[in-house]
């Protein structure tokens, strides 16, 4: 990007930074739970929000349980902070606002998947994923 980096993508490295292997733990944990959570979102604005949420729960389920050692702790990191922010107690935007709702978890979301493409790539190609399907529009 010309001229430095979006306030999207500033916000989510300083909060990919902040995450503890600790958190990530303690993510790791709620995964079930929070993947129950991604796939009852359905917000027609944002249709791949669900699929974009899910997909990065597994790269840091993998990431957490050892099955992909070898992805870099910060695109995992990442992921965790897409995650939670999407999923926090008092939203930026309230996701009740029609339209802006989850504006903010969108792009949030989509800073991640677009700085770790080729990580993120190759990942859901070793899983038999299709990368493509992962859309990084809205």
């Amino acid at each position: 990007m010309v001229g430095g980096m979006s306030e999207t993508s500033k916000f989510m490295h300083h909060g990919a930074a902040s995450v503890t292997p600790n958190i990530l733990k303690g993510v790791h944990k709620k995964l079930p739970f929070l993947k129950l959570k991604f796939n009852e979102l359905n917000d027609p604005a944002y249709p791949h929000l669900s699929d974009q949420l899910e997909f990065l729960a597994d790269v840091v389920e993998d990431f957490a349980e050892g099955v992909e050692d070898d992805l870099p702790y910060i695109t995992a990191a990442s992921a965790v902070f897409a995650i939670l922010y999407a999923n926090r107690q008092f939203d930026l935007i309230p996701d009740a606002i029609p339209e802006f709702g989850h504006a903010d978890d969108s792009a949030v979301v989509r800073s991640v998947l677009i700085e770790h493409e080729k990580i993120l790539a190759a990942y859901a190609e070793r899983h038999k994923m299709k990368w493509d399907a992962i859309t990084l529009d809205p």
